[in-house]
């Protein structure tokens, strides 16, 4: 680091510095401490960008994984919701069990993760507190969580639910077994 008694030198001193080491092994890049620190900001914004584009995948493959758990339990249940049928059960009542039960398993994945962000949170800001001096967690974030929790688990159902709605009892009885 250089001291300049003259702030309006900063541009001439930065030109002699990387004009002296040019062509050297160690050639340098002068710059002032607030370019320095304006080109950090700005790098932060693309890891920012980063980190909300791995969190829209993550997203994407919970829902698959929530779509996948509720088609095989459907399918496992398809008898059950024959015999409901049977029983005199609507399709409505039963595609609400499996909307319920979807929103259930989603709901409980979302309240454990909040309750273990924080102590992430606080464990990631006290490891940084030299990058990101003030690490927190928003209301809207958990929010957003609450509501994500809510899109996968009604995403996740709708399928399972439509062909529990559309089975036939015939059809539902003949996989017993």
């Amino acid at each position: 680091m250089i001291a300049l008694k003259d702030p309006g030198m900063a541009a001439a001193v930065s030109q002699s510095i990387d004009k002296l080491f040019k062509n050297s092994l160690a050639e340098t890049l002068t710059e002032t401490e607030k370019a320095f620190q304006m080109s950090f900001v700005a790098m932060t914004d693309a890891i920012i960008m980063a980190i909300q584009i791995v969190s829209f995948v993550v997203i994407i493959i919970i829902l698959a994984v929530a779509a996948n758990t509720m088609a095989m339990t459907a399918r496992e249940r398809f008898g059950e919701y024959a015999v409901f049928k049977t029983l005199g059960f609507s399709g409505w009542y039963i595609s609400k069990l499996i909307f319920g039960e979807s929103m259930l398993i989603t709901l409980t994945g979302c309240l454990l993760g909040i309750v273990l962000t924080f102590p992430a949170a606080k464990a990631f800001g006290d490891a940084m507190s030299s990058f990101f001096p003030v690490f927190n967690v928003g209301n809207k974030t958990i929010l957003l969580d609450i509501a994500t929790a809510l899109l996968v688990g009604f995403t996740a159902a709708l399928f399972p639910a439509y062909r529990a709605i559309n089975i036939k009892i015939a059809d539902g009885l003949r996989r017993i077994g």
